[in-house]
């Protein structure tokens, strides 16, 4: 794997144990609740230990997540990095003069070595004698002889990496509100790459020092904050105006500068992307709305984002979040801000700024955001995941082509055998808001807060052994379902099932593998037999039968095999319509008794050949496993 894919890998794996983190600050929110006047006063006391406990066993989460997000959620790797942490506290806190605890620092590295290690031993071979102890069992066994010497060298080097981790946040605090203006540039523009939890990792959870009334230290922005430190939330609080005021202000300029037709479905998609941003901090449905069309456009907002931070700073302003800077996280934590009411202000006059900026530059340079031309498409995904997964299986280059499948927050993480083999169109198509190749077969497709269920929807197709077909459009124009086919005889279904489509232009291609079986003398029609054995009815225009075959020309013979994509017949638009009832060209499989399930793309434009706009699975399968 490149660095890039290690690195996509790696932030993937921090923000597993960060999911934790919510409970904790809910619980510290509601200890402070005057739970002694609702007759429950040791109520208090238990919320504000179960918080704490959280932060106190943060290097033990980051250990267990950052091993099991390495490794496809290996147990033998979680457990290995456990057992190392337990070594490292059990020899540090007992054999060391100076004491040392525990960081988050510690346990990402002890995961990160119990998570490679899984990989390069899950699959040893010992000598027969003691194969108990190979395989999966091999890596606890190795983390844990490994945690040994890591603890000895941590005891003799461990006060110079802690007087190091204090000097270093002088040095950050020493750059005053520029540093916090570099920090908030740098996160956002490593947002497109997925990698922003690699820099927000060093100071939310490394960079500062703070001394609790126990003597025990905490280390990171987010940890201080939540610890008391007086000084902990500039890291933070700047990104509250950003994620809660200005992402929503991008969804209602880009709501406002649709086309009117569009508006409608566009308002309720980005409704719901500026309510997510707002409540949860979730940006990237808004930013990879407007990101490929106009990336000088991301870059400005990335600097804006950066100068708010810096503003913040200036301003004394001190919030933190466990989760993200969200509504939710702001009223959550208000308790411990410093002048966090200052942030709703200079939100609202953010957000102004940004949809006065956004709409111009959208209006003034045209910029194809969606609901203007071909932009992003961000659908609606509930109830629809399972008809759309094996399409966007089939769009990543189907199952073959899956070295590895993870997924995060907002997109789905992909190593492929072949990144070539991506469909971007069709996966724009099937409501992915961006697609970015990071090399060597790393690739991030972003589908917004769906993406976990997408994963798990793929990975059940993906598990099932089954035969499946897909197919690609036979034309460009609109692909409308069968029922809309001017045609009782097709709207019916009574002489196939499957799809139908309104052509831009006169060319008919193959949208399947097979062989064509059968040419209509008066070349309107065409039929063509799968190896799978199914057969499909290809049917240009309603009525066209009585043209004769006049504006009609076929480039294939019967008995001719044919690929997806290639030409089968070209024909005179203007002459079928005039000639015709309608141009609607219906794509059916005559035995669908074959089929056990259908799956069908969005119902819009789409181009000739575009991949996985119909997907059936076959009630003949080629092996065992579980039915869908």
């Amino acid at each position: 794997m490149n660095v890039m894919g290690n690195l996509q890998q790696l932030g993937r794996a921090l923000m597993l144990p960060m999911i934790v983190l919510p409970a904790a600050a809910v619980f510290l929110s509601l200890g402070e609740l005057p739970w002694d006047r609702l007759g429950a006063p040791m109520l208090s006391d238990y919320l504000n230990t179960a918080g704490q406990a959280l932060f106190l066993f943060l290097p033990f989460l980051f250990a267990l997540g950052v091993a099991l997000g390495l490794t496809n959620n290996a147990g033998a790797a979680g457990i290995g990095a456990l057992a190392g942490m337990f070594i490292y506290t059990g020899l540090t806190s007992t054999l060391s003069e100076l004491p040392i605890q525990p960081t988050v620092l510690i346990g990402v590295l002890i995961g990160l070595f119990s998570g490679y290690s899984n990989e390069r031993f899950k699959e040893i071979k010992l000598p027969e004698y003691i194969q108990f102890f190979g395989g999966p069992r091999f890596v606890p066994l190795f983390v844990s002889f490994g945690a040994v010497l890591f603890s000895i060298v941590m005891i003799m080097i461990a006060p110079t990496i802690q007087h190091g981790m204090h000097a270093l946040g002088e040095i950050v605090s020493s750059a005053g509100g520029f540093g916090v203006f570099l920090f908030g540039f740098v996160l956002r523009i490593l947002v497109v790459f997925g990698l922003h939890h690699l820099v927000s990792h060093v100071f939310w959870f490394q960079v500062g020092g703070y001394e609790l009334e126990s003597g025990q230290m905490v280390y990171g922005d987010l940890p201080r904050f939540f610890a008391g430190d007086p000084t902990a939330g500039a890291f933070m609080a700047g990104l509250y105006p950003t994620m809660m005021f200005a992402l929503p202000a991008i969804a209602f300029a880009i709501i406002h500068e649709a086309r009117e037709d569009l508006k409608p479905k566009i308002r309720k998609t980005f409704l719901s992307a500026a309510l997510a941003s707002f409540l949860t901090g979730v940006t990237e449905p808004v930013e990879f709305a407007f990101l490929f069309v106009a990336p000088y456009l991301y870059v400005i907002h990335s600097v804006i984002s950066g100068l708010i931070m810096w503003l913040t700073y200036e301003l004394g302003i001190l919030h933190g979040f466990s989760f993200s800077a969200g509504a939710i996280d702001y009223i959550v934590n208000a308790h411990l801000s410093t002048r966090g009411w200052l942030l709703i202000p200079i939100g609202i006059v953010v957000g102004v700024l940004y949809y006065v900026l956004f709409r111009w530059a959208i209006a003034r340079f045209r910029i194809p955001t969606p609901g203007r031309e071909e932009g992003s498409q961000l659908d609606e995904w509930a109830g629809d995941i399972p008809y759309r997964a094996p399409l966007i299986l089939q769009a990543i280059g189907g199952k073959d082509n899956i070295v590895q499948m993870e997924a995060c927050i907002t997109r789905l993480r992909l190593k492929l055998t072949n990144d070539k083999l991506l469909d971007i169109n069709a996966l724009r198509g099937l409501g992915a808001a961006g697609v970015i190749r990071l090399g060597g077969g790393n690739v991030q497709v972003v589908f917004g807060t769906f993406s976990e269920l997408i994963r798990e929807e793929m990975m059940k197709v993906v598990r099932r052994d089954q035969v499946q077909v897909l197919f690609c459009s036979p034309m460009q124009g609109r692909m409308i379902p069968l029922e809309q086919v001017p045609d009782p005889i097709f709207a019916g279904k009574l002489v196939g099932q499957g799809v139908a489509f309104m052509p831009d232009r006169g060319e008919l291609v193959s949208p399947v593998s097979g062989k064509v079986a059968h040419v209509y003398p008066t070349k309107h029609a065409i039929g063509l037999q799968t190896p799978e054995g199914l057969d499909v009815i290809l049917h240009i225009g309603i009525d066209t039968s009585q043209l004769g075959g006049d504006g009609f020309e076929a480039f294939v013979a019967e008995g001719d095999e044919v690929e997806p994509g290639q030409l089968l017949i070209r024909f005179d638009l203007a002459r079928v319509r005039r000639g015709s009832k309608s141009l609607a060209t219906p794509m059916v499989i005559s035995n669908p008794d074959k089929v056990r399930s259908w799956s069908y793309a969005p119902f819009k434009s789409v181009k000739k050949g575009q991949a996985s706009v119909m997907s059936v699975v076959l009630k003949e399968r080629k092996g065992g496993g579980d039915s869908p």
